[in-house]
């Protein structure tokens, strides 16, 4: 649901923009500026627990997760609650779905949110990923319009990471395997978008922290992914993607003998850039991994359509896959 002009997107955060992720909250306050969106960020919100909490007690973790939602149905004068991070997007809307299915568990959720005054009538917010935003309510369009300095020439690869694609509850999001909105968003930008096969593969999370091989060995296969299609950068929209693949970039390197250099960008800042707003006010130079090499290959003209190589006459016939649009 697009909310009117009147009415703001309800907004949380989540920990991770209060810090590490600190660039992505900074770009997307200043790009939502530019665009005209309102975020109402939900007052006294607290962490969505992450995945281990869920993992070690089912109610609590629900209740310390729809605290938040509460919170938003009761403050907020928005029907939407939009979380630009994916783990948090992806447990909002779990117990959301939840508590509707299961209502022996809403009841226990809710006798549980009555100690600090609150409840929550599952179903009565709408929970939203940030991307959701620019690609259904923005539109390609819009943002295209606006547009006044083009990624000409910046080869991208769009990121989804593991979370938003599957499982989507709402129905809003395009194929769980191989999704198309940010590819289009980033072409919308000027940019010249690379496939990038494994864009729903798992960064490993909090792997690093439990099996270090295993962990590097996920972060290097996006990372040479990646560096096989050419790309300049890599554009995430999830905190922990851009983490494991900027932070332990160097650790891979020297785990297995490569030479990566791929930035790792939240695509509100590459929106940011070609929208015409200065760098350091949508958080650039706080990657590990320096963007700086990658944003000067940014044309000023825009390049010549290239031609289609023909198959071979010889080739076998490749199966052509089929792209499903956004709602």
């Amino acid at each position: 649901m697009k909310p009117s002009n009147e009415e703001p997107y309800g907004y949380y955060p989540g920990c991770s923009l209060e810090k590490n992720a600190l660039a992505y909250n900074e770009s997307t306050s200043a790009v939502a500026n530019v665009l005209g969106l309102k975020f109402e960020e939900v007052a006294d919100w607290n962490c969505c627990g992450a995945s281990e909490y869920l993992a070690l007690d089912i109610l609590p973790a629900y209740a310390l997760i729809s605290r938040n939602l509460a919170l938003a149905a009761s403050s907020s004068g928005s029907h939407s609650l939009v979380a630009p991070c994916s783990a948090c997007f992806l447990n909002l809307s779990k117990v959301d779905h939840q508590m509707a299915e299961v209502p022996a568990l809403a009841s226990q959720v809710n006798e549980a949110l009555a100690a600090g005054g609150l409840s929550y009538q599952p179903g009565s917010i709408t929970i939203r990923h940030l991307l959701d935003v620019f690609v259904n309510d923005v539109g390609f369009d819009r943002i295209s319009s606006l547009v006044t300095h083009p990624l000409y020439e910046l080869r991208v690869a769009p990121y989804y990471g593991c979370l938003i694609s599957r499982p989507d509850y709402e129905g809003v999001y395009d194929s769980p395997e191989y999704p198309t909105g940010l590819d289009h968003l980033m072409t919308a930008l000027g940019a010249e978008v690379v496939d990038f096969p494994l864009k729903t593969h798992c960064c490993g999370g909090h792997m690093t922290q439990i099996s270090e091989p295993v962990a590097l060995e996920l972060i290097r296969r996006l990372l040479q992914n990646a560096h096989e299609y050419d790309a300049d950068v890599i554009a995430t929209l999830c905190p922990m993607c851009q983490l494991n693949l900027d932070v332990y970039q160097e650790h891979v390197n020297h785990a297995f003998g490569t030479n990566y250099h791929i930035p790792i960008l939240y695509f509100t800042q590459l929106i940011g850039l070609a929208l015409g707003i200065r760098a350091k006010e949508l958080g650039f130079g706080r990657e590990f991994v320096s963007a700086k090499r990658a944003l000067a290959k940014i044309g000023k003209a825009r390049p010549a359509p290239k031609k289609k190589r023909k198959p071979s006459k010889e080739a076998l016939p490749m199966p052509q896959a089929t792209e499903v649009e956004y709602r």
